[in-house]
C-alpha cells in the first residue's frame, strides 16, 4: 500500500513525479488575498477557482477576477481528474443569478465568468439557470461582457439554444482531453457529444450575434494522450467550428485524482499551440498553468497564439 507524507496535495503519492521548476516558481501565498475571498463567502457564492483548488486562483483573485460556479459545490458527476465533491446536490437556488449580478457590479468586473458543477438531476441541467444569470448581469451592468462554461447538457442542444440565447460574448465547453482517456478522466462524457455542443452552440450565436460570438474549448495536457491524438482533437474543433482553444498541465488537485503522467514543458506547448493554430483556430492560448478561464478577458480580445 503507497504511502502519503502529511503534505497532502497534487505530489501525495511518494512515487509520484515533482513539481518542475516552471509551475513551482508560480506559486503564491493566497493569505494576501483575504479580502477578494472574503468578500465572495460573505455573498454565499462559490467560485470554481477554489472549489477546484485551480492554480492561478492567487492570480485572478490580486487582479479582481473570479469564476462563478453555479448551482451549488456538489456534481452530479465524478471525474477523474477534478476535486469538485459529487453526489446528490441541494435545490437551485432562485435568488443566485441575482446574488450573482449583484456581486459582478460590486467588484466592478469587465468580464465575468460562469461556470456550474454538472447537474444531470435537472431537466435541462441548469441551463435556463445559465441563461437568468446572464440576463441579470446584463441588466445590473450593460457593458460587462459574460463568458460561460458549461457542462454538456447531456447533449441537450435545446438546452444549448436556451445559453445561447442568454447572449453571452463567448461559449465555452471543455473537451478536457482526448476520446481514448474518457473512460478514465471523464467517464460520464462523450467526445461526440462535446462537439455537437460546441458546434450547436456556434451556429446558433452566430446566426444571433454576428462573428463577434466565440466559442472556445479547452484540453488539459499530462494525463496520457500522445501527439497524433491531441491533433486529431485539434482537427475536430475546428471542423466544429471552435474559435479559441486552451492547452493546459493537468495538475492533480489531491491524493484522490488521478495522477500526471508527464509534464509537459514551456516548449512543447509552444509547439502544439503552433500547429494548432495552423489548423484553423482564431486563437490559441497554451502554458503550463493555462486553464480555460485564465486571463479569460483578455484571450477572448485577441487573434493569434499566446503562450503563458
Amino acid at each position: 500500500m503507497p504511502r502519503f507524507p502529511k503534505r497532502t496535495g497534487r505530489e501525495a503519492l511518494t512515487d509520484h513525479p515533482r513539481l518542475p521548476d516552471w509551475i513551482t516558481q508560480e506559486r503564491v501565498n493566497l493569505r494576501e488575498l483575504h479580502e477578494m475571498k472574503a468578500a465572495l463567502r460573505d455573498s454565499h457564492l462559490h467560485t470554481v477557482c477554489e472549489e477546484a483548488r485551480c492554480p492561478n486562483r492567487a492570480h485572478c483573485f490580486s487582479h479582481g477576477t473570479a469564476t462563478f460556479l453555479l448551482m451549488g459545490d456538489t456534481c452530479t458527476r465524478a471525474c477523474g481528474f477534478c476535486a469538485i465533491q459529487s453526489g446528490k446536490p441541494n435545490l437551485l437556488d432562485p435568488l443566485e443569478p441575482e446574488a450573482t449580478a449583484s456581486q459582478v457590479e460590486a467588484l466592478g468586473l469587465r468580464y465575468a465568468v460562469l461556470t456550474s458543477v454538472n447537474r444531470d438531476d435537472l431537466p435541462d441541467g441548469g441551463a435556463a439557470h445559465f441563461a437568468a444569470t446572464i440576463l441579470a448581469i446584463r441588466r445590473r451592468c450593460p457593458t460587462t461582457q459574460v463568458e460561460v462554461l458549461t457542462p454538456d447538457f447531456l447533449g441537450d442542444l435545446s438546452a444549448v439554444a436556451q445559453v445561447v440565447a442568454a447572449g453571452p460574448a463567448v461559449f465555452n465547453h471543455n473537451t478536457e482531453t482526448v476520446p481514448s482517456l474518457y473512460a478514465e478522466v471523464r467517464p460520464a462524457g462523450r467526445f461526440e457529444r462535446s462537439l455537437s455542443v460546441l458546434r450547436e452552440a456556434k451556429g446558433l450565436g452566430s446566426a444571433l450575434f454576428g462573428e463577434g460570438f466565440r466559442t472556445k474549448s479547452g484540453l488539459m495536457l499530462g494525463l496520457g494522450e500522445t501527439e497524433a491524438e491531441l491533433l486529431y482533437v485539434f482537427a475536430a474543433l475546428v471542423e466544429a467550428g471552435v474559435d479559441i482553444l486552451t492547452l493546459g498541465q493537468y495538475l492533480r488537485p489531491t491524493r484522490y485524482q488521478l495522477p500526471v503522467k508527464r509534464y509537459v514543458t514551456p516548449e512543447e506547448f509552444t509547439n502544439f499551440g503552433a500547429k494548432a493554430k495552423a489548423l484553423g483556430f482564431k486563437t490559441v492560448y497554451a502554458g503550463p498553468l493555462v486553464r480555460s478561464s485564465f486571463n479569460a478577458y483578455e484571450v477572448s480580445e485577441m487573434e493569434g497564439i499566446a503562450i503563458a
